[in-house]
């Protein structure tokens, strides 16, 4: 009785978290006046076509693949050094990097702004790009890895002769593939789905990512504006599902990291 419960309350919150999505694809290809189905699907070749949508993905692209491959280089570096190195100051290190969680990103919004502008990074993708480069749950999640593998492997292969560096990429990091895959996975999906960020530091409509740029086409193009939504989402959407497995092991490892 509790499994059937459970499934009907499950089916239920599934609905209800499909039908917005279900209806904004029919509101943007249901027929206009009398018009067919071909007429409806035409808002989605009025924002392809009419639109600079294919500069704002290449935006989108540009900023989240390198947000994405700093991100998981630099963290990635970091955890090894903080689970495998003895160096001073090293347990201070792991405890800021826990106590970041602490603080709201939007706390810190101003300071970056202030920053930037002083760095002449406004409405340009460098000043789009680094304050997403902070992602202490990913330090987190390779901390944790590291400190399962065997130290053994690691001091072998500097007996040898090997760099820190070395036995980082060619040694710890293959044998942790698929965290390194579904961390990148969620940081692209979070870049890619940026907004207040990108929205306060780039004003030029050239310069815009697709979440933001989408309210420009709103403004103009009516229902457009939500077959620009659903078409910014597409992306995200496909390599969610195609990585799905992933994606949800990297939440439960990162949810379940002690400290």
């Amino acid at each position: 009785m509790a499994g059937l419960v459970l499934a009907v309350l499950t089916l239920a919150a599934s609905v209800a978290w499909a039908y917005p999505l279900v209806w904004a694809v029919m509101a943007t290809v249901a027929p206009r006046a009398q018009g067919s189905l071909l007429d409806g699907l035409g808002v989605y070749a009025d924002a392809l076509v009419n639109t600079p949508i294919g500069l704002w993905y290449l935006n989108s692209l540009v900023t989240s693949g390198t947000v994405t491959a700093v991100v998981i280089g630099i963290s990635a570096a970091a955890g090894y050094a903080i689970s495998q190195l003895e160096f001073r100051g090293r347990k201070l290190l792991w405890g800021v990097i826990l106590a970041s969680f602490m603080i709201p990103v939007q706390a810190l919004i101003v300071n970056h702004f202030l920053l930037m502008n002083s760095w002449k990074l406004i409405n340009t993708w460098a000043g789009v790009i680094l304050p997403q480069l902070i992602a202490p749950v990913a330090v987190i999640v390779y901390k944790q890895f590291f400190d399962s593998m065997p130290r053994e492997l690691g001091e072998a292969a500097r007996v040898d002769g090997a760099s820190h560096a070395r036995v980082l990429w060619n040694i710890y990091l293959p044998a942790n593939w698929g965290v390194t895959a579904a961390l990148s996975i969620i940081v692209f999906i979070g870049a890619w789905n940026a907004f207040l960020w990108p929205f306060l530091v780039v004003t030029k409509e050239p310069l815009m990512n697709i979440t933001v740029a989408i309210g420009q086409i709103e403004q103009y193009m009516g229902v457009g504006g939500l077959a620009a939504a659903l078409l910014a989402g597409l992306p995200v959407a496909a390599v969610y599902l195609v990585f799905q497995r992933k994606v949800t092991e990297a939440i439960m490892l990162s949810s379940g990291i002690k400290g």
